[in-house]
């Protein structure tokens, strides 16, 4: 998240709470794409990761990159620690450096894929003088979690001295990983509820199909998601495959419950984050919060909190995909025209409501706890996720279809699509032939990641 709201209105009722998401609420003639990615930077010189500091650091990258493209500086306590557009569309740092695209919301995935081309062309131009290059992979693969840096962010504080007290891996999230993210739109509540029970179903599919963390520490770690398993013991109270989701009457208003309960992490007051790590946002309404007394909640306590929590599909004022790793250009848009397909067209939607229907909250489970290392062949009622992600293909890809949204060469947004289908029809994801590539013409080191998997 490149910027924490600063709207100080007060909230005085659960409704308000609510509302926030109603608010979300878009015809469906209005619907955009937004991605989020994030790419893990490198000095290209020795392999070595990318500290904030210096001449060559990553707050001289951002401040290079303003002049550039003349976005406007985030800081923090006086450091730059993103930009945004005024049009729409940001940049952020992740904890251990990770540098994060928020883009603008877009009319289609055509869209989507010009400003992730440009944004590509603009970071070059900035970081390749510097010598700084970027994976296009979704975890670090050689440093160990001390010898990655930590960027000047506060929540980032907050968050790293909470992180251990709730699991034992929230640690190298924060700083090790990198995921692609899309963030759709809803028209109703009924809509929202619909499109987060399908995705929520599918996400172990994304997880398998956009596996690409296979190396942790300079060696195979025993996983083709080793991000997606990291998140398994991160925090229990704010991640996971919301179970509730599929209940009777799911709604705004039982998100609003479960972030209610979910522990807060900070309370931010002009530029200062005061740490309330594992209160109650509850208490905070009443005005009983106990490392504040009498600080009472405001709309951006609320927005900001909603933030914090991480799903694999999370809500907010529209809906944020979450399940999978981060790849190169081609497999950022098709994680984009995937969800897009099956959830943008009520056929589509539909049919991919009817492909997960009989699945129950254990076996979603057991598929969200076994993708990370199985991929494609995970089980799922009596199938395997490979045989359930070709149905999910061919639901976008007539989803998409029906959209008919033509690029300026008359092509739709199904192309997007093949770098899955060359998945699905092969069997392996990206992350199996890196693992041959290390075995084999890599000569059982992760340096050749580092020329290879690069944008």
């Amino acid at each position: 998240m490149a910027r924490d709201s600063d709207d100080t209105t007060p909230l005085t009722s659960r409704a308000e709470l609510i509302e926030w998401f109603a608010a979300g609420e878009k015809p469906r003639e209005r619907f955009a794409i937004g991605t989020e990615h994030e790419k893990i930077p490198f000095y290209s010189a020795d392999r070595r990761p990318v500290p904030y500091a210096g001449e060559a650091g990553i707050g001289a990258l951002l401040d290079g990159l303003g002049r550039e493209t003349g976005w406007e500086p985030i800081t923090d306590r006086g450091a730059v620690i993103g930009l945004a557009a005024s049009e729409g569309g940001a940049i952020s740092i992740e904890p251990g450096g990770q540098f994060e695209l928020s883009g603008a919301a877009l009319p289609d995935v055509h869209a989507t894929a010009a400003e992730l081309a440009t944004h590509l062309d603009a970071v070059k131009r900035v970081a390749d003088p510097m010598g700084i290059k970027f994976l296009t992979l979704g975890m670090s693969p050689k440093w160990r979690r001390d010898e990655t840096p930590v960027m000047p962010k506060s929540r980032y504080k907050i968050m790293a001295g909470y992180m251990p007290k709730v699991g034992s891996l929230g640690l190298d999230m924060m700083l090790r990983t990198a995921t692609v993210q899309v963030n759709l739109d809803f028209r109703s509540e009924d809509d929202m509820a619909r499109k987060m029970r399908a995705s929520l179903a599918l996400q172990p599919v994304a997880t398998a199909l956009f596996a690409n963390s296979p190396f942790t520490d300079g060696r195979p770690n025993g996983f083709l998601s080793r991000r997606s398993e990291i998140w398994r013991d991160t925090d229990g109270d704010r991640t996971g495959m919301l179970p509730f989701a599929f209940e009777s009457g799911f709604g705004y208003e039982a998100y609003a419950d479960w972030l209610l309960d979910m522990p807060m992490y900070f309370v931010k007051r002009g530029d200062t984050y005061h740490d309330v790590s594992g209160a109650s946002f509850r208490d905070l309404m009443e005005g009983r919060l106990p490392q504040l007394p009498g600080e009472r909640a405001t709309m951006s306590d609320w927005v900001n909190h909603a933030s914090t929590a991480f799903p694999e599909v999370r809500l907010k004022r529209f809906l944020e995909m979450r399940g999978a790793d981060v790849g190169g250009p081609d497999m950022i848009a098709a994680q984009a025209a995937f969800w897009v397909g099956l959830l943008y067209d009520e056929g589509a939607l539909d049919a991919a409501l009817d492909l997960v229907k009989g699945w129950t909250a254990s076996q979603r489970e057991a598929a969200r706890a076994t993708a990370p290392r199985l991929g494609l062949a995970t089980p799922i009622a009596k199938r395997t996720l490979g045989e359930v992600a070709a149905e999910a293909l061919a639901i976008a890809r007539s989803g998409l279809k029906a959209r008919a949204r033509r690029d300026a060469n008359g092509h739709d947004e199904t192309g997007y699509l093949q770098p899955l289908e060359m998945i699905v029809a092969a069997g392996r994801t990206r992350a199996q032939d890196l693992l041959d590539a290390y075995e084999s013409r890599w000569e059982t080191s992760v340096d050749p990641a580092f020329s290879e998997c690069v944008f």
